[in-house]
Parts: C-alpha cells; sequence; structure tokens
C-alpha cells in the first residue's frame, strides 16, 4: 500500500515531543490526520484532531486506513495490536529496540488482522508532493522533488542520501519507501519493489540495500521480471568480515548476506549497482534512455 492524501490517518502518541512535531510536519505537508492515541488525553482535541484511548476506541467514530506509532519500544506490541484489530490497512512502525518475541506477536497480529507492517525501524514513507507518513523530511524541496523514481531503502539516512543525489541531478520522486532495519520486518524490498513496479507514477526504482540478511537476493529475483529499470546501491562494501555492522539485520553468517552476494545477485537479475550513491543518477538516466 502507498499512501495517499485521501488516505485518513491515526497518530498512536500524537502528544509526545516527537509525535507532535512529525504531526504537524505531516499535517502541513497535505497528510490527512483525522486523530490520535493517548489513553491519558483521551478526549481532547491536540493539533486541531481528537485524542483517543485507543486504535480500537477511534475507528468507532473516525475509523482510519494507516496508523503511525511515536511509541516506546516496550509498549510497541500492544499499540501494534490495538491499530491491527482497530482496522489499520497499514500501520507504519517507526519504533526500534522493540524484543524479538514482542516482534513475532505483532506481525501475528497484523496477518490475522489483514494489516500491512512497516517496519519496525522504519523512517517512514514518502509519497512526494502529496502526504508522508514518518520521520523523513518530505517537506525538504531539495531532498524530495515530484517525479517518477522510485526509492526504497533500509535505511532512513542513506535514502535520504540518495534522494538527494537524485534531486541535485534533476530527477524528482515519485515515491520513497523505508522498509526499515530490524531483522523481522513486515514489508520486504520485494515487497516494496513489487509496490513500486505495479505504479503507473514510477518510472524507474533505486534500491537501497545494506549487507546482512537476505533481502536484496530477494529482492534481485523479483527484480529479474521487471520491465522497468532498478539501479541498486549497497552499503557495507568495506565492512570487516565476520563482523556485525549498522542495522540490527546487518548480520553476515556463513559466506551469505554479505556485499559480494548481494552485488552479484542483483548484477545477474540485471539490476544496475553502483559503487557509491553518487553514481546512481547516471545509472538511472542510462538506464531510463536504454529502456
Amino acid at each position: 500500500m502507498i499512501p495517499r492524501k485521501h488516505h485518513k490517518l491515526l497518530i498512536q502518541g500524537i502528544t509526545g515531543k516527537q509525535g507532535t512535531f512529525w504531526t504537524k510536519a505531516m499535517q502541513d505537508y497535505g497528510s490527512n490526520v483525522i486523530g490520535g492515541v493517548n489513553p491519558k488525553k483521551a478526549g481532547t482535541d491536540h493539533l486541531g484532531v481528537p485524542v483517543f484511548a485507543s486504535a480500537r476506541e477511534a475507528s468507532k467514530t473516525a475509523p482510519f486506513d494507516i496508523a503511525c506509532m511515536f511509541i516506546p519500544p516496550m509498549m510497541a506490541k500492544d499499540a501494534a495490536i490495538d491499530a491491527c484489530e482497530g482496522g489499520a490497512k497499514l500501520l507504519v512502525c517507526l519504533t526500534e529496540h522493540i524484543p524479538a518475541h514482542d516482534v513475532m506477536e505483532m506481525h501475528v497480529a497484523a496477518k490475522a488482522n489483514g494489516t500491512r507492517i512497516v517496519g519496525p525501524n522504519t523512517a517512514g514513507i514518502v509519497t512526494v508532493g502529496e502526504c508522508f507518513v514518518g520521520i523523513m523530511p518530505a517537506f525538504n524541496d531539495r531532498v524530495f522533488k515530484p517525479g517518477r523514481i522510485g526509492v526504497i531503502s533500509r535505511s532512513g539516512s542513506l535514502g535520504t542520501l540518495i534522494s538527494l543525489n537524485l534531486a541535485q541531478e534533476g530527477f524528482g520522486q515519485s515515491v520513497f519507501y523505508g522498509v526499515g532495519g530490524d531483522p523481522m520486518i513486515g514489508t520486504t524490498s520485494a515487497d516494496a519493489l513489487r509496490m513500486l513496479d505495479e505504479d503507473a507514477e514510477t518510472d524507474a526504482v533505486v534500491l537501497c540495500g545494506e549487507i546482512g540478511g537476505n533481502a536484496e537476493e530477494t529482492a534481485a529475483e523479483y527484480a529479474s521480471t521487471m520491465k522497468k529499470p532498478v539501479a541498486a546501491f549497497i552499503a557495507g562494501r568495506q565492512s570487516p568480515p565476520g563482523k556485525k555492522m549498522g542495522h540490527a539485520g546487518a548480520i553476515v553468517s556463513g559466506g551469505k548476506g554479505d556485499y559480494a552476494s548481494k552485488r552479484a545477485a542483483l548484477e545477474k537479475a540485471g539490476v544496475a549497482v553502483a559503487d557509491t550513491p553518487s553514481q546512481i543518477p547516471g545509472l538511472i538516466r542510462q538506464r531510463l534512455k536504454a529502456a
């Protein structure tokens, strides 16, 4: 699911410092925030929208499509299950350091209720020029400009850098999809690639990956079936062998998940792989001309 401005957005943790700052930014950008959740402030208004005791309670009078979590790790499981049972079609989980067994319960609840989780540990999603959900600087027009290049990233900061490189070279973006950096994410790079492949507003896709796990290898399998051009950058090329680096998902073991295996899988699938982020715009330009 790609967020659109008509989708109704519920913010869990809306009254906190971060929840307040980013909700206001989302509203200013065009996101359709219809309410928030804080059990201690239920019945009040905040940033011009009602605050509810729970997502389930909100769904009775203010049904929503998307929930976004500004929730501490130890409270994240209950908030996620509440959002799923409240009818969220999409749950954007910004929280990191959630206990693994809690994350597993979150995914079970999502499956039972037909909810797609993005994250945990995601920076969110930007539908450029329309709306955003999360903590990406969508409002910075030096980074995000309306256009037709989709960007997928496990890392918010790396995705921001790639988006900046594209904007500086005259490319705008259609969607930024931050899938998250945890080992057990709800939406994979391959899932996001499929969404952007089906998106009529996207002409080409940039995949920002990292060492660890098999996300890029799995995405490569889908990329091999695409007609839209795909370029990629994999972070961690110079990382020491056998050492955990970066995100919780960046674990290399048994010769799998390392830089070489990911690059080989992507190139075999016909994906142009950049040595540095600054090379991405040139690769996209070449592939679009050849398409």
